[in-house]
């Protein structure tokens, strides 16, 4: 609504000519319905008060029963072989912004909470009024992430028969979305929120089909008009209801009765209403509901698209009649674009259907009635008319390539034996299935695929087949070319752990999409490391953000050690953001305690900033001399030696056995752990319980360091620490001054040794009253146990047999990010640069 004064402001685009307006059509990927607070619907412009749906790639949000309406104007993240260019342009979307958004043309207040205002780009973040947009440059530089962020005109998908949720690899298992067959429900009720049924006596509410389609699914539209009343103004009433602004003189309403709806015929029963065009629509018996039908044409105006325009949005106009054919329009479109020297066999008519969820290409045959094909789709829906383009292209040779990661394999295996099983369980074929890659001590492959149907059948059966009681897992990756990369481009490859402490992850992961390209977002549950690392394999620089605990990131230093050899940028810097219980390692380069909604967009900026340090690894060799813990009779076998890798700390004795307590009562009621608070009262539990224990820890373990015995005094527990940070931020070193040893630094390739003497002791620790008692400093320990002792090693327990424990360092140091100290300085001023603030908080539920 607008005043009359004020009209010559109004900028806005409406949903009905929203599809004309696309330049490339991109599909969108929609999450699951939730509940979005502040937020408004892009089609019909009303607040979000129910459950609705929002993509998880743009800042698009739409009701249920209006998400039909919504059109394939999503972010074009990689390349897929449809007009494909390398210059970017905003994409803008409209409103959601916070009521402090500012304009970057006038400086005014953009934003708002109350209705959907102000125009924001999606790739650089700059805001703009729906009047000052249109002045902004078109050329998008992807703004102050521009360094972070991996470039779409370098990514390639070919993603025909893939979902946008299989394409950017967002769990199903977490989508509750009804598909297109279910949506009947969502549609009819949901556009029933708008119209309620008339209590007023002089109206009727009367249920609207817009073509077969709708018939079938029970798809329709409430209107509310007069009881008198025209049969052209209802007729406007129905296409208003559907968006669409085309003359109503074109269109009549069709009726049949509730019967007809349950009938296949649809098409045939032609109640047309000749007799009924001047008076009232409505005699004595109001039918069920009216189906809205094109009036036949002799001729039409049709738009013509080039797909080889990499700008702009031009199209061509042509008159079509009866007789117009495929190939009587390409010949009339090509001298028209300049291109009348070259054989209309060269080219191919293709009519494209930008639905919200997909976009569907289908080459017209070259016999084919331009008017009948017209008459066709209006028969089928009349809002799919709305959103169909005929795009004139040229004939080429098509490639197909889509890239599969297979893992849950066996590790250590032959490229033929990886094949072989392939062929086994998922009967692959081989004359369009190769191995590209395979990572043998991972157990995984990745399978290059010639064939969209065989690509997706693969995919589907890989999600359901278990090998040696393991299941597979099926992962979609993009190809990077790395050539295309800018020189100073440095891109961010983020992995996620939404299952870490307070369950904000998920959030996060839908705040990095969109601030990135979400195809360098990867979701940890998902394939683990491997298929992130895999696709930025020939990047030839690049950094890395974990999200998660100090568990997380130890997962991801350890495949990165496996895999570095396969890397073209093999020492990758790795910052932290902290989602865990205890982040000692995330505190110790200052990226603080835990992550409590900060601003994602900040966030970026502080690891763009952020400085390289090295960081100690030390490997831990477990070698058991007897037989694990209840093997019948002492029979069984020693376990084999193990080796696992150390970032934080490794603890013995007491330390350890809270540990494994917590360990097993997550384990019992994981629903519970789902906050920093909850899990530390557990610790706290958990310790009072053991306050009483009295053990000899010293009795039962021998230390070596550096080749010499060292006589342990008396405690319960011994820790070997790597980082002044131990137990949630306690300092059990110390910080007093001692000769004897030097002062403890992360990449001084020396290991401190504290011991502890019960759980008051750890207490005090934590509570800064003590520190530890050192023992030792070195670069090469032997422990000897001479019982079974609990052990963890970065928060991970067990209970480790008798036997030997070596811990020495771990090949390279590796880089990590520290958060540069004049960030916190910093981050006032930015938060103004970006008002829009997509922080987890706000963008969330």
């Amino acid at each position: 609504m607008s005043h009359e004064k004020c009209l010559k402001n109004v900028k806005i685009p409406c949903s009905c000519i929203a599809p004309s307006l696309v330049r490339v059509p991109v599909a969108h990927c929609f999450g699951p319905p939730g509940h979005y607070k502040r937020k408004f619907c892009t089609v019909c412009r009303k607040s979000l008060d129910s459950p609705a749906f929002r993509c998880e790639v743009c800042e698009l949000h739409v009701h249920t029963d209006c998400i039909l309406f919504a059109c394939s104007d999503c972010r074009q993240c990689h390349q897929d072989g449809h007009q494909d260019h390398d210059t970017y342009h905003h994409h803008w979307r409209e409103g959601n912004l916070s009521s402090s958004a500012r304009c970057e043309v006038c400086k005014k207040t953009c934003g708002s909470s109350e209705v959907l205002s102000g125009m924001r780009c999606e790739w650089c973040g700059i805001l703009a009024h729906a009047a000052c947009y249109i002045i902004v440059t078109p050329e998008c530089t992807f703004g102050r992430l521009r360094n972070m962020i991996l470039p779409p005109s370098c990514v390639r998908l070919y993603s025909r028969n893939f979902s946008k949720l299989h394409c950017f690899r967002i769990s199903e298992n977490l989508q509750t979305e009804p598909d297109e067959d279910d949506d009947v429900d969502g549609s009819t009720q949901g556009s029933a929120k708008d119209v309620q049924i008339s209590t007023d006596s002089s109206k009727q509410t009367l249920k609207i089909f817009d073509g077969n389609d709708a018939v079938k699914r029970n798809q329709f539209r409430l209107i509310s008009v007069p009881r008198i009343a025209k049969n052209e103004e209802v007729v406007e009433a129905a296409l208003r209801a559907y968006y669409i602004n085309d003359d109503q003189q074109e269109y009549e309403l069709q009726t049949f009765t509730q019967q007809a709806l349950l009938s296949d015929d649809v098409i045939n029963r032609n109640d047309a209403l000749e007799d009924s065009n001047t008076g009232s629509v409505f005699r004595e018996s109001v039918p069920d509901a009216w189906v809205i039908r094109a009036k036949p044409k002799d001729e039409e105006v049709i738009r013509i698209y080039p797909a080889w325009l990499k700008v702009g949005m031009a199209y061509i106009s042509l008159r079509v009649n009866k007789d117009s054919t495929t190939q009587t329009v390409i010949k009339e479109v090509l001298p028209l674009l300049g291109r009348q020297m070259e054989s209309i066999q060269n080219f191919k008519l293709v009519e494209v259907l930008m639905g919200s969820k997909q976009v569907q290409r289908m080459v017209l045959d070259s016999q084919e009635l331009i008017l009948n094909r017209l008459k066709d789709i209006r028969k089928t829906s009349i809002r799919q008319m709305n959103q169909t383009r005929f795009y004139i292209v040229e004939n080429s040779k098509s490639i197909v390539r889509v890239n599969l990661f297979v893992g849950g394999l066996p590790p250590q295996l032959s490229p033929e034996e990886y094949t072989n099983i392939l062929k086994d369980e998922l009967a692959i074929k081989t004359n369009v299935v190769s191995l590209s890659h395979v990572y043998q001590a991972q157990g995984a492959v990745v399978l290059e695929i010639s064939c969209f149907s065989e690509a997706e059948r693969i995919y589907m059966l890989v999600k359901d087949t278990t090998v040696n009681d393991k299941p597979l897992n099926g992962v979609v990756i993009p190809e990077v070319m790395s050539s295309k990369i800018p020189q100073n481009c440095c891109p961010l490859l983020v992995f996620v752990n939404p299952k870490s402490g307070g369950l904000k992850g998920r959030d996060l992961l839908y705040s990095f999409r969109k601030l990135l390209n979400p195809h360098q977002v990867f979701e940890l549950t998902n394939g683990g490391p491997l298929p992130g690392f895999h696709t930025f394999s020939k990047i030839p620089s690049f950094r890395v953000l974990v999200c998660g605990g100090d568990g997380t990131v130890g997962w991801v230093l350890g495949a990165l050690e496996e895999i570095r050899h396969k890397l073209v940028c093999s020492e990758p810097s790795v910052a932290i953001l902290p989602l865990g219980t205890g982040n000692d390692l995330g505190r110790v380069l200052r990226w603080g305690a835990g992550y409590s909604g900060e601003d994602p967009y900040s966030i970026l900026i502080s690891v763009d900033e952020a400085d390289d340090v090295l960081m100690d690894r030390w490997t831990i060799l477990l070698d058991a001399e007897e037989p694990a813990e209840g093997a019948e009779n002492g029979v069984a076998e020693p376990e084999p030696p193990k080796i696992v890798q150390m970032n934080n700390y490794c603890g013995l004795g007491i330390d350890a056995e809270l540990s494994l307590d917590f360990h097993h009562a997550r384990e019992e009621e994981p629903g519970k752990f789902n906050s920093r608070f909850h899990n530390k009262g557990v610790y706290v539990k958990v310790g009072l319980q053991k306050i009483s224990h009295t053990r000899n820890l010293h009795k039962d373990i021998k230390l070596q360091v550096d080749q010499h015995e060292v006589e342990l005094p008396s405690i319960e527990g011994l820790i070997f620490i790597n980082i002044p940070s131990w137990g949630s931020g306690a300092d059990l070193w110390g910080s007093d001054s001692d000769n004897r040893f030097e002062k403890p630094r992360i990449d001084d390739g020396l290991l401190e040794v504290v011991g502890v003497t019960g759980v008051v002791h750890m207490g005090q620790v934590q509570g800064g009253l003590r520190s530890g008692i050192r023992i030792a400093q070195g670069s090469y320990f032997r422990v000897t146990l001479l019982k079974p002792i609990p052990v963890q090693v970065d928060g991970e327990p067990w209970i480790q047999a008798p036997g030997q424990i070596i811990i020495s360092a771990a090949g390279p140091k590796v880089h990590m990010l520290k958060k540069s100290k004049q960030k916190q300085k910093k981050t006032g001023s930015l938060r103004e640069m970006r008002t829009d603030s997509m922080s987890v908080t706000e963008g969330g539920r």
